[in-house]
């Protein structure tokens, strides 16, 4: 018996050291595959693609954007066009414009022929799409096209090609080989049309001074759009859950305002609510943990709140504590004693702390507080009376990050 349990022992360690080594070898495969070499491969041809195009731009990419602004300026629309995978970079295309204040349509060169030609007016602009500039469907739309007065921007690779030599404008792309092995499929092209695109989408919201109010206008839902239609009002903390002390309040009355408003900070105001300072759960921290003599260095808040926790004294000690301290009386309190805790808050706070106007949008917030790295935010509005706060964590729960 002892021993059929020993073999069945040593066959299971065996089992188990095989699937280690399967398991190392396939590690080790998947470090130096061929396949990663080739996706790298991939990656390497079209970031070279982009950076081919990006130095082609020049006169035409200006003419085509004076062109589009001058369509626009007549309520025309920007039609774009394609066939094959370039119908799917039109849809792209078009979406970027449209979302971005250059109303744009996409029209299926097949279907035009049959019909969709109905959609554009001669105040309206074609952008063409085929990188070989030969496309036969592209190429049969551009005689329909001029019948109903459009002007044609087009975008390939070939300078020389059919399509570039009946636009009104051609954008090169000369992005070089596709990164598909038999030099067919369309990749490297696609990113560098997408790309071109991108750029002519942007340089229209600069030429055009189109605003964040109207690009939030486009992007009522989700994250993107709550973030750039929510105000810093509709977010921020105010009433009771908003913390504010004056300069002369000391360290106390600051942590027993902040556990009062269940928040991290507490904000220092002058006698006309203006903002003077900010005092955070950080710097409280800090201050008790600088001031002990070593031992008991951990914050004598902590014991005392222990003790109403116990529930004794359940009118909490602290508010006593401050009171009296304001008072002058019981000053060898051993919460208070000689500790920075009756120091005034205004020798420990940052002074002018970053802020944000109350009818600010939430993207702003987001900024603010990416480029600061802060937790909490005072808010004032436009006489620089604080209003309210934001604290980081309330930005989740709003569903803006």
């Amino acid at each position: 018996m002892r021993r059929k349990t020993r073999d069945l022992r040593a066959k299971d360690l065996k089992r188990k050291t095989n699937d280690a080594a399967r398991l190392t070898s396939k590690v080790s495969c998947l470090k130096s595959s061929p396949w990663l070499s080739r996706a790298r491969e991939v990656f390497a041809v079209e970031i070279e693609g982009l950076k081919k195009t990006r130095d082609s731009i020049g006169k035409s990419f200006t003419d085509a954007v004076k062109l589009i602004l001058d369509a626009t300026s007549r309520d025309g629309i920007v039609v774009v066009t394609g066939v094959g995978k370039n119908l799917h970079v039109a849809e792209k295309m078009s979406a970027i414009f449209s979302s971005t204040g250059t109303r744009s349509i996409v029209l299926n060169p097949v279907q035009a022929m049959h019909g969709d030609l109905g959609m554009v007016s001669a105040r309206d602009i074609l952008v063409a799409l085929s990188f070989s500039g030969e496309s036969d469907e592209v190429l049969k739309l551009i005689p329909a096209i001029r019948r109903h007065g459009l002007k044609v921007i087009s975008l390939t690779g070939n300078p020389d090609s059919s399509l570039a030599k009946l636009s009104d404008i051609h954008i090169e792309i000369p992005c070089g080989k596709e990164a598909c092995p038999f030099g067919m499929a369309p990749t490297n092209s696609v990113t560098a049309t997408l790309a071109m695109g991108d750029a002519l989408a942007m340089v229209l919201i600069d030429a055009r001074k189109f605003s964040i109010e109207e690009y939030a206008g486009n992007h009522p839902a989700g994250a993107i759009g709550r973030a750039l239609v929510l105000k810093v009002s509709d977010i921020m903390r105010t009433n009771e859950k908003l913390a504010l002390v004056k300069p002369t309040a000391t360290v106390m009355d600051a942590a027993l305002a902040m556990t009062a408003s269940h928040g991290g900070s507490a904000i220092v105001v002058d006698r006309a609510g203006k903002l003077k300072g900010i005092f955070t759960d950080g710097d409280f921290r800090r201050v008790m943990a600088t001031s002990g003599s070593g031992k008991d260095s951990a914050s004598p808040l902590v014991g005392v709140s222990s003790s109403s926790r116990s529930g004794k004294d359940s009118a909490s000690p602290l508010v006593g504590a401050s009171s009296s301290s304001r008072s002058g009386k019981d000053s060898a309190s051993p919460l208070v004693g000689d500790s920075p805790l009756r120091a005034p808050v205004s020798r420990f706070m940052t002074a002018k702390p970053s802020f944000v106007y109350s009818d600010a949008y939430a993207v702003d917030l987001l900024k603010i507080f990416e480029r600061k790295r802060i937790d909490d935010l005072p808010v004032c509005d436009r006489k620089g009376k604080v209003v309210g706060l934001v604290d980081l964590q309330d930005l989740p729960k709003m569903k803006v990050l």
